[in-house]
Protein backbone atom coordinates (compact mmCIF):
# COMPACT_ATOMS: atom_id res chain seq x y z
CA UNK A 1 0.00 0.00 0.00
CA UNK A 2 1.79 3.13 -1.30
CA UNK A 3 1.69 6.26 1.06
CA UNK A 4 0.00 8.54 -1.37
CA UNK A 5 -2.73 5.74 -0.79
CA UNK A 6 -3.87 8.18 1.94
CA UNK A 7 -4.33 11.71 0.74
CA UNK A 8 -1.59 13.38 3.30
CA UNK A 9 0.48 16.15 4.42
CA UNK A 10 4.24 14.91 5.06
CA UNK A 11 6.89 17.39 6.66
CA UNK A 12 10.70 16.33 7.79
CA UNK A 13 11.90 17.59 10.83
CA UNK A 14 15.86 18.10 12.39
CA UNK A 15 14.78 14.51 14.47
CA UNK A 16 13.98 11.02 14.64
CA UNK A 17 10.25 11.41 16.07
CA UNK A 18 7.28 11.55 13.84
CA UNK A 19 3.75 13.17 15.24
CA UNK A 20 1.21 11.09 13.10
CA UNK A 21 -1.47 13.72 12.90
CA UNK A 22 -5.39 12.55 13.00
CA UNK A 23 -7.84 15.40 12.45
CA UNK A 24 -11.39 15.54 13.63
CA UNK A 25 -14.74 15.00 11.76
CA UNK A 26 -14.33 17.52 9.04
CA UNK A 27 -10.87 18.68 9.18
CA UNK A 28 -8.45 17.20 6.58
CA UNK A 29 -4.50 16.40 6.44
CA UNK A 30 -3.79 20.21 6.78
CA UNK A 31 -5.81 20.76 9.85
CA UNK A 32 -3.35 19.44 12.79
CA UNK A 33 -0.23 20.39 10.81
CA UNK A 34 0.17 24.17 12.32
CA UNK A 35 -0.88 22.79 15.52
CA UNK A 36 2.00 19.75 15.09
CA UNK A 37 4.47 21.96 13.96
CA UNK A 38 3.85 24.08 17.13
CA UNK A 39 4.05 21.76 19.70
CA UNK A 40 6.93 20.10 18.30
CA UNK A 41 9.25 22.00 16.00
CA UNK A 42 11.90 19.37 15.18
CA UNK A 43 9.74 16.29 14.66
CA UNK A 44 8.45 14.74 11.55
CA UNK A 45 4.89 15.44 10.60
CA UNK A 46 2.81 12.64 8.70
CA UNK A 47 -0.73 13.64 8.64
CA UNK A 48 -3.16 11.58 6.61
CA UNK A 49 -6.92 12.50 5.70
CA UNK A 50 -9.55 10.43 6.23
CA UNK A 51 -11.19 8.58 3.34
CA UNK A 52 -14.75 8.64 4.93
CA UNK A 53 -17.15 11.26 3.89
CA UNK A 54 -19.61 11.93 6.82
CA UNK A 55 -22.82 13.42 4.57
CA UNK A 56 -20.50 13.34 1.33
CA UNK A 57 -18.95 16.36 2.70
CA UNK A 58 -17.24 15.96 6.53
CA UNK A 59 -14.15 13.60 6.73
CA UNK A 60 -13.70 11.24 8.95
CA UNK A 61 -11.13 7.91 9.84
CA UNK A 62 -14.59 5.79 9.94
CA UNK A 63 -18.24 6.02 9.61
CA UNK A 64 -20.65 6.53 12.85
CA UNK A 65 -24.04 5.32 12.90
CA UNK A 66 -24.98 8.49 15.19
CA UNK A 67 -23.32 10.82 17.38
CA UNK A 68 -21.37 8.66 20.21
CA UNK A 69 -22.36 6.01 18.33
CA UNK A 70 -19.91 4.31 16.42
CA UNK A 71 -19.72 1.94 13.45
CA UNK A 72 -17.34 -0.66 14.90
CA UNK A 73 -16.44 -3.22 12.02
CA UNK A 74 -15.59 -0.09 9.51
CA UNK A 75 -13.67 1.31 12.54
CA UNK A 76 -11.56 -2.02 12.54
CA UNK A 77 -11.07 -2.66 9.20
CA UNK A 78 -9.94 0.96 8.78
CA UNK A 79 -7.89 0.87 11.44
CA UNK A 80 -5.79 -1.67 9.95
CA UNK A 81 -5.58 -0.09 6.85
CA UNK A 82 -4.53 2.88 8.36
CA UNK A 83 -2.22 0.50 10.31
CA UNK A 84 -0.70 -0.91 6.94
CA UNK A 85 -0.30 2.81 5.33
CA UNK A 86 1.81 4.24 8.32
CA UNK A 87 4.08 1.48 8.33
CA UNK A 88 4.39 2.16 4.62
CA UNK A 89 4.66 5.22 4.80
CA UNK A 90 7.51 4.80 7.63
CA UNK A 91 9.55 3.20 4.87
CA UNK A 92 8.79 5.48 1.92
CA UNK A 93 10.00 8.62 3.93
CA UNK A 94 12.48 6.84 6.04
CA UNK A 95 11.05 7.30 9.31
CA UNK A 96 12.20 5.37 12.39
CA UNK A 97 9.14 3.17 13.02
CA UNK A 98 9.75 3.18 16.72
CA UNK A 99 9.43 6.70 17.33
CA UNK A 100 5.93 7.56 16.15
CA UNK A 101 3.84 9.60 18.69
CA UNK A 102 -0.04 9.87 17.69
CA UNK A 103 -1.73 12.71 18.49
CA UNK A 104 -5.61 12.62 17.36
CA UNK A 105 -8.65 15.49 17.94
CA UNK A 106 -12.03 13.67 18.38
CA UNK A 107 -12.44 11.21 15.65
CA UNK A 108 -9.08 11.34 14.95
CA UNK A 109 -8.35 10.47 18.20
CA UNK A 110 -10.38 7.44 18.30
CA UNK A 111 -8.71 6.06 15.80
CA UNK A 112 -5.60 6.39 17.44
CA UNK A 113 -7.06 4.26 20.61
CA UNK A 114 -8.24 1.69 18.29
CA UNK A 115 -4.44 1.61 16.50
CA UNK A 116 -3.46 1.60 20.26
CA UNK A 117 -5.92 -1.54 20.90
CA UNK A 118 -5.21 -3.44 17.39
CA UNK A 119 -1.75 -2.43 16.70
CA UNK A 120 0.27 -1.42 20.31
CA UNK A 121 3.82 -2.12 18.41
CA UNK A 122 3.26 0.66 16.06
CA UNK A 123 2.74 3.90 18.26
CA UNK A 124 5.93 4.86 21.07
CA UNK A 125 2.69 6.94 22.39
CA UNK A 126 -0.61 8.73 21.63
CA UNK A 127 -1.82 12.37 22.70
CA UNK A 128 -5.60 11.47 22.69
CA UNK A 129 -7.63 14.74 22.57
CA UNK A 130 -11.73 14.64 23.57
CA UNK A 131 -11.70 10.64 23.25
CA UNK A 132 -13.97 7.77 24.03
CA UNK A 133 -13.84 4.16 24.66
CA UNK A 134 -14.51 2.90 20.90
CA UNK A 135 -14.80 -0.38 22.01
CA UNK A 136 -13.54 -3.05 25.05
CA UNK A 137 -9.83 -4.04 24.30
CA UNK A 138 -8.43 -7.15 23.34
CA UNK A 139 -7.56 -9.34 25.83
CA UNK A 140 -3.87 -9.71 27.00
CA UNK A 141 -3.28 -6.05 25.85
CA UNK A 142 0.24 -4.88 26.18
CA UNK A 143 0.76 -1.51 26.17
CA UNK A 144 3.75 -1.16 28.85
CA UNK A 145 5.81 2.12 28.73
CA UNK A 146 4.08 3.83 26.28
CA UNK A 147 2.90 7.30 27.51
CA UNK A 148 -0.76 8.65 26.99
CA UNK A 149 -2.46 11.65 27.34
CA UNK A 150 -6.19 11.85 27.23
CA UNK A 151 -7.70 15.52 27.43
CA UNK A 152 -11.65 16.02 28.40
CA UNK A 153 -13.83 18.11 28.91
CA UNK A 154 -16.09 18.29 31.57
CA UNK A 155 -18.67 20.03 29.59
CA UNK A 156 -18.58 18.14 26.57
CA UNK A 157 -21.57 17.35 24.80
CA UNK A 158 -20.52 14.44 22.52
CA UNK A 159 -17.60 13.19 24.75
CA UNK A 160 -18.92 12.96 28.21
CA UNK A 161 -15.86 12.85 30.64
CA UNK A 162 -16.84 9.65 32.12
CA UNK A 163 -15.86 8.07 29.01
CA UNK A 164 -12.78 9.45 28.78
CA UNK A 165 -11.64 8.76 32.43
CA UNK A 166 -13.13 4.97 31.75
CA UNK A 167 -10.71 5.13 28.93
CA UNK A 168 -7.63 6.15 31.11
CA UNK A 169 -8.25 2.67 33.18
CA UNK A 170 -8.47 0.66 30.53
CA UNK A 171 -5.41 2.08 29.19
CA UNK A 172 -3.91 1.80 32.06
CA UNK A 173 -4.99 -1.95 33.13
CA UNK A 174 -2.87 -2.45 29.84
CA UNK A 175 0.37 -1.15 31.03
CA UNK A 176 0.28 2.65 29.62
CA UNK A 177 1.68 5.25 31.52
CA UNK A 178 -1.72 7.62 31.79
CA UNK A 179 -1.24 11.30 31.93
CA UNK A 180 -5.50 12.39 32.10
CA UNK A 181 -5.75 16.93 31.91
CA UNK A 182 -9.85 17.35 32.84
CA UNK A 183 -10.45 20.99 32.26
CA UNK A 184 -14.09 20.97 33.50
CA UNK A 185 -15.80 24.01 32.07
CA UNK A 186 -13.88 22.81 28.68
CA UNK A 187 -16.56 21.85 25.49
CA UNK A 188 -15.60 19.98 22.79
CA UNK A 189 -13.13 22.32 21.43
CA UNK A 190 -9.62 22.22 22.61
CA UNK A 191 -8.68 25.35 25.44
CA UNK A 192 -5.64 26.97 25.78
CA UNK A 193 -5.29 24.67 28.99
CA UNK A 194 -5.22 21.72 26.91
CA UNK A 195 -2.76 23.13 24.62
CA UNK A 196 -0.32 24.06 27.67
CA UNK A 197 -0.73 20.48 29.24
CA UNK A 198 -0.11 18.59 25.62
CA UNK A 199 2.87 20.97 24.89
CA UNK A 200 4.47 20.06 28.15
CA UNK A 201 3.14 16.27 27.88
CA UNK A 202 5.05 16.26 23.95
CA UNK A 203 8.08 17.86 24.86
CA UNK A 204 8.86 15.57 27.60
CA UNK A 205 8.21 12.87 25.49
CA UNK A 206 9.98 13.89 22.89
CA UNK A 207 13.52 14.71 25.04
Amino acid sequence: MPASDFEHVFQPGEGAWTLLLLHGTGGDQNDLVPLGRQLAPGANLLSPRGKVLENGVSPRFFRRLAIGQLDIPDLIERTDELAAWVGEAAAEYSLDPGRIVALGLSNGANIAVSLLFRHPELLAGAGLLRPMLPYDPPEGLDLSGRPVLIAAGGRDPYVPASESVSLGKVLEAGGAEVTTHLNPEAGHGLTEGDLVETSRWITALLA
